[in-house]
Order: C-alpha cells, then structure tokens, then sequence
C-alpha cells in the first residue's frame, strides 16, 4: 500500500500515523502537512526512523506544488485529514476555512482523479449533521444541516466527495466522528484546555450553562475505525464513527478538576457563542455491524490517560503554544533535507 496522509502533523492525523506505525509499517506512507499553527513536526519525532515514511511541507490546495508527488509516489489511497478545525476560529474568520476544507478537498479528488489513486477516505465531523435535541441520535442518513462556517465548510467537502463518486465513479469512504480526545490535541479544544488551564490554576472558561452535550471518542479508537473504512469500507459510503459517551461539557470539566485535585471555583461561565449546538451524538451500529468495529477505551479509563499525557508531557504543550517547537522541528528537517539524510 502506497497511502497519502495530509494533515498527518495535526491531533488525530499524528495518532493515526502512529498506529500504522505499530501495524501498518510495511507501507510506504507520505505525509502532506503545511504546518499551521495545529500542525507540530514534533508531534512525530517517534517515527522518524521509519524508512517507509517521508514527510513533505506543502499546502492541499496547491496543484503544482502535489502534481509532481503523485507522479512520482503513484499513491493507491488517500486519507484527508487536513483540514481548519475550530468553531471558534470559523466564526471570527470563514475564509481560511473554505479555502482549506472545501478547495482543498477539491484539489485532492481532482488529483486523484487524474492518477487514478485506488481510495479517497475523507475524514469528516458530527457537526455536518447540525444540533439534536434531548433524544435521538445522529445517523449516516440524517439531513445535512451545518449551523457554524466550519460545520458548513465540512459539509461542503463531504458533497464534493460524494459527487466524485457519482459523477466520475471515484472510490470513496467518509466517516464522520464525535468528538476526540487523547494525546497531541492543540490546547484550544475543551480537554487539554481545561487540563492546561488547571495545572497553571487558571480560570476555566465554560460556555453558557455547560449544558451541551458532547458524545466522545478516544482518539486512537477513532484512529482504528479509520484504518477499518480504509481497508474494507464499501465504496461510495459514509460511517459515523462515536464512542457512546455522552457528557455534559461542564461534567466534563468537575471530572478533569476532580482528577487533578483542583477547586471547582476556577470555573468561570462565559457568554454562549453564537449557533452552540446544544446536543451531538452518534450511531455508530454501522460501522460496527459492517466493518466489526467497537471501541476499546472506556470514557473515564480514556480521560484518566489523556490527564496523564499532559501530565507528563509538560514541555510538549509549552512548546506548541510558543510555537518553539515547530519552528524548532522545522528547522531541524530543511537542515536533514539539505543534507540529505531524509
């Protein structure tokens, strides 16, 4: 298997490669990244002695910068991970969101149309879906209905892969999953924001009430459903992928305090944004009555773990908040490029 990752250097693509790193690694496997601000080169100093692994700095919306890979790598799947994440951010600025996500995306199928690449899996969200209510779950038949730029630019992505499917027969697979957690997450996102703002006896920002509902997912079980619709997924399909684990936001937070013998009084209320959807929560029967996939991390076994790997890895969330590592890293692989030992 010749297997494209983009967004290989951000949270869940960096698990992902880990894990074929550990079971995959007969593979020869490239990682397109352009390094934003979520993307650390340092997230992947396990692997750099992996001979079937090749890192290459370029952006998903650049044709010409990627034509000349593809010719050369004549890949057999992609798996597109790269993609702008945060609510938050799409609401202040949309713009970076429709160029990655959805031009980006584009760009991707119109290269793998072009050299004939075996599978295009896009990686996708539960946000597509929009907001539930107090009952019911999300299924791979529920009405698209995105109520952020971000969950709008995701939706936009996943219909063009669907169209390349229909109109030009490209092998396609999308998964959309619930919300993630585990090592290598950008402090930004509720966990290890929480668990940062704790360890330095910060106020911890809760929107509204706390009452949205999230159902989590350990990353590396999302990693290995991934791995599953990548191999065996039917073509032309879509999986929800979640870990039946739903939680209050503001649970979430006691829980993470309660872990690291914290005061509840460092929580702090802050006014709703705007279109907050209230409830997420996945079926993931699909995937698991097709594909035989089920999750292997309990929710409070996971969270425990993902308290720990912050723990001990203090300098690693440092450094990305300065942003020292990746100019670091950087650094360190243009000087292996040059003198070519990479």
């Amino acid at each position: 298997m010749k297997l494209l990752v983009t967004g290989g250097a951000g949270f869940i693509g960096s698990n992902f490669l880990y894990l074929l790193f550990a079971e995959r690694k007969d593979w020869r496997v490239v990682n397109v990244d352009v390094l934003t601000y979520a993307g650390n080169l340092e997230n992947l100093t396990l692997i750099e002695s992996w001979k079937n692994y090749r890192f290459v700095k370029a952006d998903i919306c650049d044709r010409n910068a990627l034509n000349p890979l593809f010719e050369e790598e004549k890949f057999d799947a992609i798996i597109n991970f790269a993609a702008e994440s945060h609510v938050d951010r799409s609401i202040l600025d949309a713009d970076i969101f429709v160029r990655t996500n959805v031009a980006g995306t584009q760009t991707l199928l119109e290269l793998a149309k072009q050299w004939k690449v075996g599978r295009f899996l896009q990686v996708s969200t539960d946000e597509v879906y929009g907001s539930l209510g107090a009952e019911g779950l999300f299924t791979e038949t529920t009405p698209l209905a995105p109520n952020s730029p971000y969950s709008a630019a995701k939706t936009s992505a996943d219909l063009f892969v669907r169209a390349y499917h229909h109109t030009f027969g490209m092998d396609t697979v999308t998964t959309r999953c619930s919300n993630n957690y585990g090592p290598y997450q950008f402090p930004e996102k509720l966990i290890p924001l929480m668990i940062q703002n704790a360890l330095e006896n910060k106020s911890l920002p809760v929107y509204g009430t706390g009452k949205n509902i999230r159902d989590w997912l350990q990353v590396e079980d999302h990693c290995r459903a991934l791995l599953l619709a990548l191999e065996r997924g039917k073509s032309g399909e879509v999986y929800n992928i979640g870990g039946n684990n739903e939680q209050y936001n503001i649970d979430i937070v006691k829980l993470i305090l309660s872990i690291l013998g914290k005061s509840e009084s460092l929580i702090r209320f802050v006014p709703d944004r705007p279109g907050h959807d209230l409830r997420y929560a996945i079926d993931a029967s699909k995937i698991k009555r097709e594909l035989g996939w089920e999750p292997r991390h309990s929710f409070d076994t996971g969270l425990k773990g993902t308290v720990d790997w912050y723990l001990n890895h203090r300098e690693w969330v440092t450094g990305i908040l300065t942003g020292s590592y990746q100019a670091y890293y950087a650094r360190q692989y243009a000087a292996r490029l040059a003198a070519g030992t990479k």
